[in-house]
């Protein structure tokens, strides 16, 4: 019987464990092989979560001494609200962890956190085909109607 989930903030000695979750998370996205991120990027985006005048943050959540998932988000400010908003950005759970409700566990952690922080809202995206996740997502947020553009540089 697994043990307890435990969700918390990252550490620097989590760097072993988080680095194959983020690389399964990218490749998730497409972004592998030939298309996956620089390591400087990757690198980039680690020393974020430990800069103090970075409003970039991670949790993980652990559980028998393993990571087996990751969240990322990030705190904005909005024309529309004094509070800043918090972007849920990246969130990816092991494969042999899925369906165990770390996903969710990793969200309530951001939620909980955002509130502390003074957030009036937590948002987030997902590809239109990540049709596992969203059924999670339907049950512990609401769609918001907007359409997302781009452009790439």
């Amino acid at each position: 019987m697994p043990g307890q989930l435990i969700v918390r903030p990252v550490t620097r000695q989590d760097y072993e464990q988080w680095l194959p979750l983020w690389d399964g998370y990218n490749a998730f996205y497409g972004r592998a092989g030939e298309t996956a991120l620089s390591g400087e990027i990757t690198q980039m985006t680690w020393s974020r979560f430990f800069d103090a005048y970075e409003p970039m943050h991670a949790l993980v959540a652990e559980r028998d001494g393993k990571l087996i998932g990751l969240v990322h988000y990030l705190y904005h400010r909005s024309t529309t609200a004094i509070a800043p908003n918090c972007y849920l950005q990246d969130l990816f759970t092991s494969q042999a962890a899925r369906g165990q409700g770390v996903g969710r566990a990793l969200i309530e952690g951001v939620y909980e956190r955002a509130k502390a922080a003074g957030s009036g809202r937590v948002y987030w995206l997902t590809h239109e085909t990540n049709h596992t996740a969203m059924q999670l997502y339907d049950k512990i947020g609401e769609r918001s109607g907007f359409v997302v553009y781009r452009k790439l540089f």
